[in-house]
């Protein structure tokens, strides 16, 4: 009797540690064809039959995702690398799965197609493909499209950087994640990937298009690059020169150098363990903002931008008002030096990049904050369009398939410098900004009465220092909040 006691007992034990292990593993991978509805652009060879011995790839993405009860809506999108003729994507991408999966990180390997000679739009359009399908089957694979990275090694780190750096903000990566990559296309790169790519007659305009470290901006996303010191493939100077230009740009990067390695390793060397440690303590140390965050987006000129402050990602006014709202809420500053809402002014905001940024950024509430720069004499001139110009931003942001909550700032009280007349905006913008809001039924900001009163907290008549962005956000933050 006991001995069948202990031998049922330890059944059940098996039984129970079974069940935990199953619990941990992760989700049957599946294939999923790209363009399935015809693909838009061709390399003259993508066609069944198709034969990866010839480099000719069906374009596809074979998914991983971890077990849900582990599944933290992070997801990597691995670009194989292969000198832009083959793919890699055993090593370099179906092998990392369980690294990922075991830290609750979907994976997703993409299989695309070759260049051949020149053709570099196929390969680019592949990897846009798979990030606007990954984004597009957020709810359905539980993954959040705010935590979307993409992974690249040797070419598919070229392929992976340049979506970092030349996609629309609606696709582009929030992370990248580099191993041993082609950065640069000059001529002292690795040539084979130069010559499949953009093709060996490519002019010098063109190597310095998709030369990744000259495409940097701020808004690239942040970095984890890695390379061996002994590469003879790809220069080290490759991802050197690609974290300087983050680095310069304030964009915040980590780059990994180790005595050997050669190129080409993958998840299969034995120093693969230290940097596996320093990738998952990498991906440890940010937060993406959470699947059903709040987009706020904050519209205006140097005064949103956080002009004159030492530290404007901390100090600017949408910094703070970000954290005063919490986890909640994703704030972005749009703020652009000297712009107007006058479409005929100096430096019209609606003609900026940025504010196409804004509209894709596809924000739940928007704060305008323009009129300062509009009151200057020579702007003013057009007064008679201001309505009409704000109403168009109005529109555009209004149209918008989230239909977001807008407000209108009153612009900040201004203590006559630069041209700007505070006479104007009291006695004339001020007005306006709030026969628009009842006309389109929005609530108003009135930073110009938040910020009268208080010149020491201008030290320039027109910029507030810390304290006065704080009492602009406050005043952003009770309105927002109420």
């Amino acid at each position: 009797m006991k001995k069948k006691l202990r031998f049922s007992l330890f059944f059940l034990l098996l039984l129970l540690m079974e069940g935990s292990m199953q619990a941990q593993n992760a989700q049957k991978p599946f294939d999923i064809d790209l363009w399935q509805q015809g693909m838009p652009n061709t390399n003259g060879m993508d066609s069944a039959p198709f034969d990866e011995s010839k480099g000719n790839f069906k374009p596809s993405i074979r998914v991983f995702l971890p077990a849900p009860e582990l599944a933290t809506g992070r997801v990597i999108i691995a670009c194989p690398g292969g000198s832009y003729s083959h793919l890699a994507y055993n090593h370099e991408g179906y092998d990392w799965a369980p690294f990922f999966n075991k830290q609750g990180i979907a994976l997703v390997v993409l299989k695309y197609r070759m260049p051949k000679g020149g053709h570099k739009e196929v390969p680019f359009s592949d990897a846009e493909e798979a990030l606007r399908m990954v984004r597009d089957s957020a709810d359905v694979w539980n993954i959040n499209p705010n935590d979307v990275g993409i992974m690249g090694s040797s070419a598919g780190g070229h392929l992976a950087s340049t979506m970092a750096t030349h996609t629309s903000p609606e696709l582009r990566p929030n992370f990248q994640i580099l191993f041993y990559p082609v950065i640069t296309m000059d001529k002292s790169t690795h040539m084979g990937s130069h010559d499949n790519l953009l093709g060996k007659d490519a002019s010098a305009e063109l190597e310095e298009q998709y030369s990744n470290e000259k495409q940097v901006t701020k808004d690239t996303p942040r970095a984890f690059i890695v390379y061996s010191d002994d590469d003879k493939t790809v220069p080290p100077a490759n991802g050197v020169n690609y974290y300087l230009a983050l680095n310069k740009k304030g964009v915040p990067a980590t780059l990994h150098v180790y005595p050997s390695g050669g190129h080409g390793w993958g998840i299969h060397e034995d120093f693969i363990n230290l940097m596996l440690d320093e990738l998952s303590a990498w991906l440890r140390s940010f937060k993406a903002p959470r699947k059903d965050v709040i987009r706020v987006a904050c519209i205006g000129n140097s005064i949103t931008y956080g002009s004159r402050l030492k530290n404007r990602e901390r100090d600017a006014y949408p910094a703070v008002l970000g954290r005063m709202l919490g986890d909640g809420y994703w704030v972005k500053n749009f703020g652009i030096g000297s712009r107007t809402i006058l479409n005929k002014g100096d430096h019209p905001y609606m003609k900026e990049q940025k504010y196409k940024d804004a509209l894709a950024f596809n924000p739940n509430i928007v704060v305008i904050k323009l009129g300062t720069n509009d009151s200057k004499p020579h702007n003013w001139v057009h007064k008679n369009e201001f309505t009409k110009d704000m109403q168009a931003m109005i529109d555009a942001f209004g149209g918008l398939a989230v239909h977001p909550k807008i407000y209108l700032c009153c612009p900040s009280k201004s203590y006559d410098n630069y041209g700007i007349s505070d006479k104007t905006i009291v006695n004339e913008i001020i007005p306006m900004i709030k026969k628009l809001a009842k006309k389109n039924k929005l609530s108003v900001i009135d930073l110009h009465t938040a910020m009268d009163g208080v010149p020491e907290l201008f030290p320039d008549k027109v910029h507030p220092n810390e304290k006065g962005a704080e009492i602009m956000a406050k005043a952003v933050y009770e309105i927002v909040k109420e």
